[in-house]
């Protein structure tokens, strides 16, 4: 048990410390991507400052990239924005609970993205508001989160779930050793409680039963005691008195001798 407790708490601490290391590194690659993001988006560029302008129709710089720029531009307007939002997809899950996750990453991209373009249309020469870039960058975590953020989180997540076998390993043998007196105390209490109830139930329930099937037997069995005395008297009165007549016939035996008779 202690060589079996001691390989359990090993790997119970390597998880631990795996779990500690990927968080701390998805921290800092978001603190770099977040470094990275604002050189991209805040630097200002005044040689386009006339010819930017904002954009709050959805699919129109969409179709400014098919229709002016060549394939090979469009493909690096369009895949730029894209890949800016996949660290969300990447990073963000590590971070987020499991419940409700990429609907909490795709509103959380969107909301950073939404902030990050106002920034740029309000404070950053040559850059304005475009929200086909908020589409693209949001677009781009959702497909970071189904291609590697999803695995990587699930893994990252079953690394702080321990089997209930491990958990009790891992306890070692002094918590194993109390472990069953507070059953026995619970379960003597919870024991006593719930047999005392269930035994005065019971009880009650066969001390019921108990007199009916006395009243029941006391019913019946007099009166067949009474029945069979009866059907048996008739036949012994019926001897009774032909014994009586027998008894009164003079010259039998027990009758007086006749008058006139002499022996």
């Amino acid at each position: 048990m202690t060589v079996e407790a001691e390989r359990s708490g090993e790997r119970q601490w390597g998880r631990i410390l795996l779990r500690a290391s990927i968080f701390v590194a998805a921290v800092l690659g978001l603190v770099a991507f977040s470094v990275v993001l604002a050189q991209v988006t805040l630097t200002p560029s005044p040689a386009s400052e006339d010819l930017v302008t904002s954009n709050l129709r959805p699919g129109r710089s969409l179709r400014q990239y098919a229709e002016d720029y060549t394939f090979l531009g469009a493909c690096k307007q369009a895949g730029g924005n894209l890949l800016l939002g996949m660290p969300f997809g990447v990073l963000l899950p590590i971070l987020v609970e499991r419940r409700l996750r990429m609907i909490r990453i795709v509103l959380l991209t969107m909301v950073v993205m939404v902030v990050v373009e106002l920034m740029q249309g309000a404070l950053v020469a040559g850059r304005a508001f475009d929200i086909d870039d908020v589409i693209l960058n949001t677009s781009g975590a959702l497909l970071g989160y189904l291609l590697v953020g999803r695995r990587i989180s699930h893994r990252y997540h079953t690394l702080g779930e321990t089997s209930p076998t491990e958990a009790t390993t891992a306890a070692g043998p002094d918590k194993a050793k109390t472990s069953p007196k507070a059953g026995t105390k619970g379960g003597a209490k919870a024991g006593t409680k719930g047999g005392v109830k269930v035994g005065t139930k019971a009880r009650a329930k066969a001390g019921v039963t108990a007199r009916a099937k006395a009243g029941v037997k006391a019913r019946t069995k007099p009166r067949t005691k009474a029945g069979a005395g009866r059907s048996g008297s008739a036949p012994a009165r019926v001897r009774a008195l032909i014994a009586r007549i027998r008894n009164r016939r003079p010259g039998r035996s027990g009758g007086a001798p006749r008058p006139g008779r002499r022996s």
